[in-house]
C-alpha cells in the first residue's frame, strides 16, 4: 500500500465518529471481522458494504469499494472527489455548456450516423466520449456528496 494510504472501511467509520465495537454490533460482524476488513486482511462482502454505507451515511465508500475491488469497475465508475457544493455544480454546468456550444452532441450523432466510426473519425468520438465522462463524474459527485440521504 502507498505511503499515506488510510484503509478506506477505517477511515468511514472513523469519519462518521462510531468506535469498531459499535460499528461491529450495527454492521452485525464480529469485531474481529470488521478489524480484518479495516487492515486489509479480508475484503467485505458487498451486504456488509452496503450497510457500511447506510450506518456510516458514506455512498461514497460503495463506490471505492467497487473501484478498489473490481478491475472492471474501476474502469468505468469515475473516481469520485469530494468538491464543494459550489465547485460541483460550476464544472458541470461549465462543461455542460461548452459541450453544447462546440455542437459536441451533434458532432456525436454525425459520427454516429453511419452506425460505425472509422479510423478517422476515432479520435474525435473518443474526444467527446471524454468530456461526457466529466459531465457523468461530476454529476456524481453531487448525487453522492448533496444528494438525498439514502439511509
Amino acid at each position: 500500500m502507498p505511503d499515506g494510504y488510510q484503509n478506506i472501511y477505517k477511515a468511514a467509520r472513523r469519519a462518521a465518529g462510531i468506535t469498531q465495537e459499535r460499528a461491529a454490533e450495527l454492521l452485525c460482524v464480529s469485531v474481529r471481522s470488521l478489524a480484518d476488513y479495516e487492515t486489509g486482511q479480508r475484503i467485505p462482502p458487498n451486504d456488509v458494504i452496503d450497510r457500511m454505507s447506510t450506518i456510516y451515511d458514506n455512498v461514497a465508500l460503495g463506490i471505492q469499494h467497487i473501484r478498489e475491488t473490481n478491475k472492471l469497475m474501476a474502469r468505468v465508475v469515475p473516481e469520485l472527489e469530494e468538491r464543494s457544493l459550489r465547485e460541483v455544480t460550476m464544472r458541470i454546468y461549465n462543461r455542460m455548456i461548452r459541450f453544447y456550444r462546440d455542437h459536441k452532441l451533434d458532432r456525436l450523432m454525425e459520427i454516429a450516423e453511419d452506425d460505425q466510426i472509422d479510423d478517422k473519425e476515432r479520435p474525435e468520438h473518443d474526444e467527446i466520449i471524454s468530456e461526457l465522462r466529466e459531465i457523468i463524474q461530476s454529476s456524481m459527485e453531487l448525487d453522492v456528496f448533496f444528494g438525498e440521504k439514502r439511509g
